[in-house]
């Protein structure tokens, strides 16, 4: 007669004992207020071993303090914190670090003073020598596909570059938590690729990973869960990839954003015009610009695009005026030879605007308030004795504060205290409420949030319907489409023909970001054309 099989007496009962997995982290009520503002209100957060979980949340929503507290470098008011099963209070980043949890900033934590290798080694464990750390920098770069020179200064590496230092810093510590705060915000689609690739070899080796972005797009293809957060409260949990972009917006802002308003392009005059700009490198480790043409009309936009370190960062501080090492005639604003002018010069003479890449340092002064940085770029009024009025700086700032939604404890706020994306509509919202009639912009809607984006984008299309000759240089193809009438690609210190947006693609501007394009056979700045000889 058949028996049937006898359960394994021993396994069975020590099946019975088994628990299951912990989750990697697990947040329950987190709070944390300011003076004004409660940036997280009782936030719960679970994210699983192996796991890409973004976090969604329009700016100022408090999805960077609720980082920050995950990292260690901001204490909560109230709540509790369990990583892998234990509970745990994460009183520094030192001590964040030891139990392996990596933070990629959004404002960059590098010391421009020291080497890419050196910012690497700060905060490493002590047993990594110097030896050792150059084994894993190798592997995570070769890894992320990435060449930067160790023994590279800080200080000569553009925003994109930095961004993927701070990248590498993280990876080359294998963190079981890797928290990554819009870390695609200055990079190029290829590289966005690359890093998504690193990204999920990461998951799949048990590494969890918690993903800030505003880019929807990006959230759907490559993670497995999403929170959102609005006002500091979280709205849902779902699977990104059964939502749409539309729909996660809905989620986030509460509407879908308003779609970028079409216009018809009647350029006028040459606003700005570069002719035969070569200019040697400044520093050791930046780029010559070899035989630059380029023109930009009134009521026009024109897009720079490109894989940073190409030269982007020298030839915007030649059109700005930062530096002065050009030829008179090389650059010429409204038909007047402004070469050897400077930044106030070609901002009091001609009207041009210039909005950096870096929001900190240079387009702001961290520590002085949203009011005191009017005084950077825009001239104001003084009374009979020569005084600028305080009433009249808090007033402007406050308009700009209102028209841009930017979330700020008011007028008196310090730069630093904002959070990227809204320090990014301040800065764009002072420069484009100046009504200027060149306007030169490094990446306009780094880090804000779809509905912000589009507002900005808005108003830079406005600045154009008026008259303004609008220069963007980015590295978000998709947004240069969106906006631009007509296209460069920067490769390498030169730059290519014109191209109508109407003949530009992904592929073609890939192709063209290795330097492989035909050469006009007239200068365009000897004709101007609308539309240049093309591939």
């Amino acid at each position: 007669m058949s028996t049937l099989p006898q359960p394994d007496h021993e396994s069975f009962e020590l099946s019975q004992l088994e628990e299951p997995t912990p989750a990697r982290l697990l947040l329950q009520g987190i709070t944390k207020k300011y003076p004004g503002v409660v940036a997280n209100d009782g936030i719960d957060l679970r994210v699983e071993r192996g796991q890409i979980h973004a976090i969604l949340g329009e700016n100022g929503a408090g999805k960077s303090t609720l980082m920050k507290i995950i990292y260690g470098a901001v204490a909560p008011d109230e709540g509790s914190i369990a990583f892998d099963g234990a509970p745990i209070a994460i009183r520094s980043p030192q001590q964040a670090r030891q139990l392996g949890i990596a933070m990629v900033f959004q404002h960059f934590n590098l010391f421009d003073s020291l080497t890419v290798a050196e910012n690497i080694w700060l905060g490493q464990d002590k047993s990594m020598d110097r030896e050792m750390l150059g084994v894993h920098l190798d592997e995570a770069a070769a890894v992320f596909g990435l060449n930067i020179e160790p023994d590279r200064p800080m200080h000569t590496l553009s925003v994109g570059e930095r961004q993927k230092v701070e990248i590498l810093r993280s990876l080359v510590t294998h963190p079981k938590l890797l928290i990554l705060d819009e870390p695609t915000s200055v990079l190029t689609p290829q590289a966005v690729q690359s890093l998504f690739q690193v990204l999920k070899r990461l998951a799949q080796s048990g590494c969890s990973i918690l993903y800030i972005s505003h880019k929807l797009h990006e959230i759907r293809q490559l993670c497995d869960t999403c929170t959102v957060i609005s006002q500091g409260q979280v709205r849902g949990v779902v699977n990104p990839r059964q939502e749409s972009d539309a729909s996660l917006a809905r989620l986030m802002i509460g509407a879908e954003p308003p779609a970028t308003p079409q216009r018809h392009s009647s350029p006028k005059e040459v606003a700005l015009e570069v002719n035969a700009l070569h200019l040697p490198k400044s520093h050791t480790y930046g780029m010559d610009l070899h035989n630059i043409n380029l023109h930009v009309r009134a009521g026009e936009v024109v897009g720079i695009a490109g894989i940073s370190g190409n030269g982007q960062n020298e030839l915007l501080q030649a059109l700005s005026g930062e530096d002065t090492r050009a030829a008179h005639e090389q650059v010429v604003l409204f038909s007047q030879a402004a070469g050897k002018k400077n930044t106030q010069q070609r901002r009091a003479e001609f009207d041009l605007h210039f909005v950096p890449e870096e929001r900190l340092g240079r387009a702001t002064v961290p520590s002085m308030s949203l009011a005191q940085n009017l005084l950077l770029t825009r001239p104001l009024s003084r009374g009979p004795l020569g005084w600028i009025s305080p009433r009249q700086l808090r007033d402007k700032a406050l308009h700009l504060i209102r028209t841009f939604n930017v979330k700020a404890a008011g007028s008196h706020a310090a730069a630093r205290s904002l959070s990227g994306g809204n320090l990014q509509k301040f800065i764009m919202g002072r420069e484009i409420d100046a009504n200027p009639k060149v306007l030169i912009v490094a990446q306009p809607t780094w880090g804000v949030d779809v509905g912000a984006a589009a507002q900005i984008r808005t108003h830079l299309l406005q600045l154009a319907e008026k008259g303004c000759a609008v220069l963007i240089v980015s590295e978000e193809i998709e947004e240069l489409f969106e906006l631009c009438d007509r296209l460069y690609v920067i490769s390498n210190g030169q730059l290519s023909p014109s191209l109508p947006r109407a003949q530009a693609s992904i592929e073609k501007v890939g192709l063209w970001m290795s330097g492989l394009w035909e050469q006009p056979a007239v200068s365009q700045s000897q004709t101007h054309p609308e539309v240049a000889t093309m591939v």
